[in-house]
């Protein structure tokens, strides 16, 4: 299993488990995406500028938001051209652990993907 996250020219922000679809020449012409979701920073940000005064610096809130990326496809593995993608890199552990929990539900739960927006508070460092 390889959870990464891939930024595309779309500007979305998808996690999903990736595999590389390979060229008879050994190249990588795409990925296939398993239940891939598109991953989002919300901040609690200030709605006044008395609650912004009284904000201690550096104590935001900032939540992880994730929602199905494809959610009316019927696959579960949805393939992604290279074209789309500008770059991927590996999640962070909280990020990490929210996928595999919420999405892939590996704690003993069933294996499918259900169509409710999925939430967390999310602290920027680790």
């Amino acid at each position: 299993m390889t959870i990464k996250i891939l930024v595309l020219k779309s500007g979305e922000d998808v996690i999903a488990d990736i595999k590389e679809m390979m060229t008879s020449d050994n190249q990588v012409m795409g990925y296939i995406l398993t239940k891939p979701c598109v991953v989002k920073l919300v901040s609690s940000a200030p709605l006044t500028a008395e609650e912004d005064d009284s904000n201690v610096e550096g104590s935001s809130e900032v939540r992880i938001r994730m929602h199905p990326w494809a959610p009316l496809a019927k696959e579960k593995q949805v393939p992604l051209s290279t074209e789309w993608v500008v770059t991927m890199f590996s999640p962070i552990d909280k990020v990490l652990d929210m996928y595999k929990k919420q999405v892939l539900k590996e704690n003993g739960q069933n294996n499918s993907t259900d169509s409710s927006d999925q939430q967390s508070k999310v602290g920027l460092t680790d």
